[in-house]
């Protein structure tokens, strides 16, 4: 330690024990007019009880919700003719994919667009003029041959598009269409590819929401309940989550129990493979709490400034317990309803130290 930390830590040791006071001097460095607070961002609540929850602290890894993801495949044997997307592009329903071409679906083209103009030949004669069989088959081979083009997975816009006037054709070629909006996470296939059907082209991903599976031991998971509040530490940050599952299997060879934790994604902070650290809540306790940054440390003693007077603050000492998302316990040196700085107790603390530096 050097000779002037030294010095200042001595001093401010001694200023902390005249803190009382402080009030009574013109240079008191604690004490702030109006302005003097509006400018330091100094903010005074009132000391409460508040609601203290139990965390169960466990490793956690990023997973896509199953529940969100769609594989987008082909539904008959195809060739790709060309991408329409890459990897990491997100897309809309309905957007196309990939072009396929299938000897199949250019049969039942041609089928639909024979069927379509004898239908509307025979439609147009009416059932008076044509037998009631004949009306009817006429009807039938059309129905089947759209039906058989759903099947394979084409729209009605598609389909409506093969028997477009002046356009009709029967080349077999159709897109694969996006059935939800998401991003594509996967596009393992390569153009010139011949796919069976069934053959994963894509994995689609709607990235709102992603699941973090945390590994608990099995007397920590019996704890934990579907529901239950928890928070994903990453980044430097905490986000909020809700507990969706909890696995009635413990893993043979970790011998930890999965809990799956939804958490809202739409910041794109979060993705599939990454570790984490989870923390559930699983009970809490009624204890009187201040913001952390409120505490500050003095002379390496936990501090909290009090309001003292209408123009001036006091540093009190205080023992502090556990912290929970933000808030810390405060054991002894404060009582109920007392009020202190929630929010610019760094300001009040540098303050302080340039006072007793000998600074303006």
């Amino acid at each position: 330690m050097n000779r002037m930390t030294l010095l200042a830590s001595c001093v401010l040791a001694l200023a902390i024990a005249a803190v009382p006071a402080f009030a009574e001097q013109a240079g008191n460095p604690l004490a702030l007019d109006a302005r003097a607070v509006q400018d330091a961002g100094i903010v005074i609540s009132r000391l409460a009880m508040r609601e203290l929850a139990e965390e169960i602290k466990a490793p956690g890894e990023v997973k896509i919700d199953a529940y969100s993801t769609v594989l987008v495949s082909p539904r008959i044997e195809s060739m790709v003719l060309s991408r329409k997307v890459k990897l990491g592009d997100v897309v809309k329903a309905g957007q196309p994919l990939v072009v396929l071409s299938s000897v199949q679906v250019a049969e039942t083209q041609g089928s639909l667009i024979v069927a379509e103009q004898e239908w509307r030949r025979v439609s147009s004669l009416g059932p008076q003029a044509v037998s009631g069989r004949r009306y009817t088959e006429v009807q039938v081979q059309r129905d089947q041959a759209r039906a058989r083009l759903r099947a394979y997975g084409l729209s009605d816009g598609q389909i409506q598009s093969v028997l477009r006037a002046g356009s009709a054709k029967a080349d077999g070629s159709y897109e694969l269409l996006a059935p939800v909006d998401g991003r594509i996470t996967t596009d393992s296939f390569l153009v010139g590819e011949r796919v069976d059907a069934g053959r994963m082209l894509f994995t689609l991903v709607k990235e709102d929401s992603v699941w973090v599976e945390a590994r608990m031991p099995p007397a920590d998971a019996e704890r934990v309940t579907q529901g239950s509040a928890a928070r994903i530490l990453i980044h430097d940050q905490s986000l909020p989550g809700k507990v969706v599952q909890r696995s009635h299997q413990t893993d043979e060879k970790t011998r930890t129990v999965p809990v799956r934790i939804e958490v809202d994604n739409r910041r794109d902070l979060l993705h599939p493979g990454e570790l984490v650290d989870a923390r559930v809540a699983v009970g809490g306790r009624k204890a009187l709490a201040v913001p952390a940054e409120a505490v500050v440390l003095l002379q390496n003693q936990s501090t909290v400034f009090l309001v003292s007077g209408s123009d001036a603050f006091e540093p009190v000492a205080v023992q502090v317990g556990e912290s929970r998302d933000g808030w810390v316990e405060v054991r002894q040196g404060l009582k109920p309803g007392a009020s202190y700085v929630s929010k610019g107790a760094f300001a009040l603390k540098a303050r302080l130290l340039r006072s007793q530096l000998g600074e303006e």
